[in-house]
């Protein structure tokens, strides 16, 4: 993810690991796409949970950060639940 000095990682459980693939492959779509040059994200999968660790350059951006990937993650679940 690079050398930033403000980070956060946000684990996401689910009943199933299919569940989590879901809301993963959703999410992932996302990488690279949204932060702008004072945050980046990654997302990983472990068995039944997602994984999102947001680094940024300052406390502002970082927030922003963790505020925007934590709605994605919301919406995705949301999606699923719909289906």
């Amino acid at each position: 993810m690079g050398e930033r000095p403000h980070d956060a990682a946000f684990r996401f459980e689910y009943e199933t690991p299919a569940r989590a693939r879901v809301v993963a492959r959703a999410v992932s779509q996302e990488v690279g796409e949204i932060g702008g040059d004072r945050s980046v994200a990654t997302v990983e999968r472990d068995e039944s949970a997602v994984v999102v660790r947001v680094a940024a350059d300052d406390l502002v951006a970082l927030r922003a950060g963790c505020n925007t990937w934590q709605s994605l993650v919301s919406v995705a679940e949301r999606t699923v639940e719909a289906v």
